[in-house]
């Protein structure tokens, strides 16, 4: 059989899954089961769950041209995220976009750690979101707390577009809004919870970062000068200021930083609060509360 009545014939989900993986493995992709099964799961619009239910199902044309594809592109190092548009956080999809950073299941230790700080989530509180990207810290968060409202700034007015579908798919518009802005520049008021997960990596540390990260992500999201300290430095202070009597600042930490934000929280007369450590045991979650 020729190349080109190979890539007409009939195949079925279980072959098409396996011609995937193989041309993962062959580019070195880590996990390249688990990629193969979400693109191929999306090429056919099904959930990836149907997969393992239905293997001998015959593939149409379209999708395998979809699939392979899609391949081609993760092979490339593009993240399964990028290639279909959206990335599952908290348990929730949220569509990004070049404008905005791929969030990671690191950053639902914020979530997971700030409704871990209130005894009564049904109490109305006002939450900001410095760096909001696809919204997706402030939209956990509202989905956890019926009576809550939030705003979510970013410097990027395409991230705010994103952020704010976001916030229309998940019928939360009511209780969530997005503007631009530089931090906290302009604003006014006294919020119950500012969280914000800032750009924090060095420029020393490119040599470092995955082609997935540095090659997809928007630079401006993930990179700050002064070793990757400068966003802290100036968002924390900002924070203090309109931060509530009682009310809590969460910053996401890059790995072996958490000491120099507590620092800057103690400096801007915040209380600090132990540093809570993602899955890895990295310390991935910082709190200060304002005390007077």
């Amino acid at each position: 059989m020729t190349a080109e009545q190979d890539h007409f014939a009939t195949v079925t989900i279980g072959e098409c899954l396996h011609q995937g993986v193989e041309r993962l493995n062959k580019a070195g992709i880590n996990g390249a089961r688990l990629d193969a099964r979400l693109l191929l799961a999306e090429a056919i619009e099904k959930d990836p769950s149907y997969l393992f239910g239905y293997p001998e199902k015959e593939v149409t044309k379209a999708e395998r041209a979809s699939f392979e594809n899609m391949i081609t592109r993760r092979t490339n190092r593009e993240p399964v995220s990028r290639i279909v548009g959206y990335r599952e956080f908290w348990s929730i999809k949220f569509y990004i976009s070049s404008e905005t950073l791929d969030p990671r299941p690191d950053s639902e230790t914020l979530v997971e750690a700030t409704l871990g700080l209130l005894e009564d989530k049904t109490i109305p509180l006002r939450i900001l979101d410095l760096g909001t990207g696809s919204g997706c810290l402030l939209l956990a968060l509202l989905s956890e707390l019926p009576k809550s409202t939030g705003l979510g700034v970013d410097i990027s007015a395409g991230a705010v577009a994103v952020a704010e579908s976001n916030a229309l798919s998940l019928g939360l518009t009511e209780r969530a809004s997005f503007q631009t802005g530089n931090w906290c520049e302009g604003l006014s008021g006294e919020w119950d919870i500012i969280i914000s997960n800032p750009p924090y990596i060095g420029r020393h540390e490119i040599s470092d970062l995955e082609p997935e990260v540095l090659e997809y992500d928007p630079a401006k999201a993930l990179f700050a000068e002064e070793n990757g300290l400068k966003d802290y430095r100036d968002l924390i202070p900002q924070a203090a200021k309109i931060l509530k009597e009682q009310g809590f600042l969460v910053i996401e930490a890059g790995q072996g930083q958490s000491l120099e934000i507590n620092d800057l929280m103690v400096s801007a007369e915040l209380t600090c609060l132990p540093t809570i450590k993602d899955l890895a045991g990295i310390d991935r979650a910082c709190f200060a509360r304002k005390v007077i």
